[in-house]
């Protein structure tokens, strides 16, 4: 399932939904806009979405992977370290479903943090 992140419809960020039923619950519901919160390298986002983990559920995230936080019935991608992390590595606050991942290049997230909207669209 091909997305699009689109922020302050300036920038267009390419990614994939897994084969998942997290993930297709939220492909079903697209397309999707919010406002953009920030946490060091993640950016999140709530979608009007809940969701309870499943067995993707992980502490164990990369740079690039997509995930669906429950307690904030929010999306988060990772592109970098969170206040969480002890290496160059992101760590969410608590574990996510691990729901797809960017096609482009994550560390192109780090120029895109002063954006303070963003919309999801399926193609």
């Amino acid at each position: 399932m091909k997305i699009k992140f689109i922020f302050d419809e300036k920038e267009e960020v390419l990614a994939e939904f897994f084969d998942t039923g997290c993930a297709k619950a939220i492909y079903s519901i697209l397309p999707i806009e919010a406002n953009l919160n920030t946490w060091g390298d993640e950016f999140y986002f709530s979608i009007p979405l809940e969701y309870p983990l499943d067995d993707t559920a992980t502490l164990k995230v990369k740079a690039g992977d997509i995930g669906y936080w429950p307690p904030g019935k929010a999306i988060a991608i990772f592109f970098g370290p969170t206040p969480a992390s002890v290496d160059e590595n992101p760590v969410p606050a608590s574990e996510v479903n691990l729901i797809g991942r960017l096609l482009d290049d994550p560390a192109k997230l780090k120029e895109f943090k002063k954006f303070r909207k963003i919309k999801i669209i399926s193609f």
